[in-house]
């Protein structure tokens, strides 16, 4: 493709901004209103909520009058055993030699967590100071509507736009997206592109806009531990019989070193440029309390980009209040981990196996279960669609150049686009700061973040709307 020469670019450019701005209110009060629809997508929470979400995107879609087709499809999870949750589709062909954009983002959420634990509501949506708080605020029904705001502004400054626009809004990323392949399979010819820009990610501050080139991978499994047929008096047996949980804190221990890094064979690092990031900035923000030492070793954003992590996410144990004298005869834990770039998660998964097999305490008999594998993923950063966004990003967040920087979670699904899409360029960007807390209690939002976001991308759009 090449560029032509286009005079009237800053009017082009003063006209996006103006309808950006013009729309902000409207795209904070449709945020809020997503914000209030508790769309966790995981087995135990009610699925309605989910298909409600799915609905109020759609009609969000629909509004801008953009689009040919705005569906809700379900497609089936990947043993064909159940139909995944809904999922938004819409789509609009391109003309005149135009590219087509893809635009991806979820509308379920992670489950809340305890009440107590927010400061406020976590789906009442609540403003203070310049952030909005709330479940889904920033993760990432704003990724949703950063786009829609985005197809707005397109829709106020250009008449029929030229340039295609599909749309993926997801409704189980944080379930796994156990029916994306499918749902890509089915939808194919909709959702073919030239760019996908995914708003799943974040930004290096608030002050400084990012493109997300470097994602770890992600395994996570069940472990069962078992020493006993049944439970028995902990007086009575206790010290000549092994009880899984002493079986289990011996064996979680095997996995890391003396200074908190990864002490299993066959896990790889990835040799990743990282840029300076010193400890303070670290411990800040991560919030890691006085006194508590930071863990691994190598640069610090190493440890975050390019090296493994393992981590134990949940235990199925009496709890304190219901804790007798007895020797429990099995425990369950959950086991997550992140894989560096470059290794697959399968290679991965057989390490860490094979590795609790082999340092089983007591010859604990070891079960393992409900496996999840998420490819890692690199970023070609060499086309034109990157030095696109670049420069709309850029001029967004008024002239501050973005960052390149990896991330330590994972987007698993990344490696699936690419691979039904090979030919598309994969835009990875967000509204998250390193106080955004996903997934954690009091997740935020920041305002002025989210305004600029929607203006980077409403200009990548409409100075695409002129390419060839």
């Amino acid at each position: 493709m090449t560029e032509p020469h286009d005079p009237s670019a800053p009017d082009r450019d003063a006209a996006v901004r103006a309808a950006v701005d013009a729309g902000f209110p409207s795209a904070v009060a449709d945020l809020g209103a997503l914000v209030r629809i508790p769309s966790v997508s995981w087995p135990a929470f009610d699925p309605a909520h989910v298909a409600e979400s799915a609905e109020r995107v759609a009609d969000l879609l629909r509004a801008t009058e953009l689009f040919d087709l705005v569906e809700i499809h379900r497609a089936p999870v990947e043993d064909g055993s159940e139909l995944g949750q809904p999922a938004v589709l819409a789509h609009r062909p391109a003309r005149d030699g135009r590219p087509t954009v893809l635009l991806y983002a979820h509308h379920d959420v992670q489950p809340p967590g305890r009440d107590e634990d927010w400061e406020t509501p976590p789906f009442e949506p609540t403003q203070r100071g310049d952030r909005l708080h709330g479940r889904g605020a920033a993760d990432d029904k704003a990724g949703v509507m950063t786009h829609v705001a985005a197809l707005r502004a397109l829709a106020d400054v250009v008449d029929d736009p030229a340039v295609g626009l599909s749309v993926f809004i997801e409704g189980e990323e944080e379930w796994a997206s156990r029916s994306f392949g499918n749902f890509l399979r089915e939808h194919r010819d909709a959702l073919a592109a030239d760019a996908i820009i995914v708003a799943d990610s974040g930004n290096w501050d608030v002050s400084t806009p990012a493109l997300t080139v470097a994602l770890r991978g992600a395994v996570a499994f069940n472990l069962r531990i078992e020493t006993l047929a049944h439970a028995s008096h902990s007086g009575m047996f206790g010290g000549a019989v092994p009880d899984a949980m002493l079986a289990g804190i011996r064996l979680l221990d095997t996995l890391w070193a003396a200074d908190g890094s990864v002490a299993v064979v066959g896990l790889e690092s990835a040799a990743l440029e990282v840029p300076a990031y010193d400890e303070a900035t670290l411990r800040g923000e991560a919030g890691v309390l006085d006194g508590v030492q930071t863990i691994g070793r190598g640069d610090l954003l190493s440890r975050i980009w390019a090296q493994p992590a393992i981590t134990v996410t949940g235990i199925d144990a009496p709890d304190v209040a219901n804790a007798s004298n007895t020797l429990l005869p099995s425990i369950r834990v959950r086991i997550s981990a992140r894989v560096a770039p470059g290794q697959s998660a399968a290679d991965a998964f057989a390490a860490i196996s094979a590795h609790l097999e082999a340092n089983a305490p007591f010859g604990a008999k070891l079960t393992f279960d409900s496996v999840d594998l998420g490819e890692a993923f690199l970023v070609d950063t060499s086309g034109w669609a990157v030095a696109e966004m670049r420069g709309a990003l850029e001029d967004a967040w008024d002239g501050t150049e973005p960052v390149d920087m990896g991330v330590g979670g994972s987007i698993p699904f990344i490696a699936e686009l690419v691979s039904e899409f090979p030919g598309a360029q994969i835009l990875v960007t967000g509204v998250e700061d390193p106080d955004s807390r996903a997934h954690s209690p009091n997740e935020s939002l920041h305002l002025g973040v989210f305004k600029r976001a929607q203006l980077a991308e409403a200009l990548f759009l409409a100075r695409l709307d002129e390419r060839r």
